[in-house]
């Protein structure tokens, strides 16, 4: 028999982990402590840190990212904030210091124009071929199950018949042969 004792602990241990599972993940989402002064700021602070990459994560915005240099990134953005600095002034100072990187949607110039044009092309390609595939498909000139090119010709039959060893289609309906 079981010891009733060991069974009345493991409902309590089950309890106790999603416990400390639910402290910890919530532990991790206070990444805000500081508040700015005033509502618009706030707004216009959760704007910029949506908009803007952090440096180490490679594709997370700052909005989302735990590393250290993102929160240097957002203190530093609280703090042009709150000095007057305007959005613009704001992305200016961070992409002179971490380059156009740090930008989401960056600024259509020589070194970026791939990144604009690219998806375009790639798009145009594709939307090209499934024209192709469709209007290849219509007009019949596309390989069919049915086609007789697929059907073995007798030389053919009688090679896989050597090869296999026994009769590979004398079975079926319409193809009796006599050996």
């Amino acid at each position: 028999m079981r010891d009733p004792v060991k069974q009345s602990r493991w409902p309590a241990l089950v309890a106790a982990a999603l416990c400390a599972l639910c402290f910890s993940l919530a532990g991790r989402a206070a990444v805000e402590v500081e508040q700015l002064s005033t509502p618009e700021l706030e707004a216009r602070y959760h704007v910029l840190i949506e908009e803007m990459r952090c440096p180490k994560c490679q594709n997370q915005n700052l909005a989302g990212s735990d590393s250290p240099v993102a929160g240097d990134l957002r203190r530093e953005i609280r703090r042009l904030l709150e000095e007057g600095f305007t959005d613009e002034e704001i992305t200016d100072y961070m992409v002179a210091r971490y380059g156009d990187f740090v930008l989401y949607r960056p600024p259509l110039q020589r070194n970026t124009v791939a990144l604009w044009v690219a998806p375009g092309i790639f798009a145009a390609i594709g939307l090209l071929a499934l024209i192709a595939i469709v209007m290849r498909s219509r007009s019949g000139t596309g390989a069919r199950q049915d086609d007789a090119s697929t059907a073995l010709t007798d030389d053919e039959r009688q090679r896989l018949q050597r090869l296999l060893g026994d009769d590979i289609g004398g079975t079926g309906a319409g193809d009796k042969r006599e050996k």
